[in-house]
């Protein structure tokens, strides 16, 4: 199993069933992620698990998001406002790395 802690507002999206698809930069955490992988998120003193169903790498978050549903990653914003938001989190020399989209489904809450 693995886990990541994620944002509050990424965290409840997951926990609604409404965001199936979390965003990362590809930096060798992700390396050891394999479809089929039970995925822990966790926040503050919360968990969801969730299961892995797809793992699509790609060069940078512009390229990613020329192939992802903009919906399955954030349905409360718009690409632009995404693309913003993780560029926050992760800066040129993380982005630099690639983007991986990892594609779940809810197990338990």
């Amino acid at each position: 199993m693995h886990e990541m802690a994620i944002y509050k507002r990424y965290f409840d999206l997951i926990a609604s069933g409404k965001k199936t698809t979390e965003i990362r930069v590809n930096d060798s955490s992700r390396e050891r992620l394999r479809v089929g992988d039970l995925l822990r998120f966790t926040c503050r003193d919360e968990e969801v698990l969730t299961r892995i169903t797809r793992l699509t790498r790609y060069v940078d978050f512009d390229e990613m998001f020329e192939h992802e549903s903009v919906s399955s990653v954030d349905p409360t914003a718009s690409k632009d406002e995404q693309l913003r938001n993780i560029r926050e989190i992760y800066p040129p020399e993380r982005e630099a790395l690639g983007a991986v989209a990892i594609g779940i489904e809810l197990v338990e809450r």
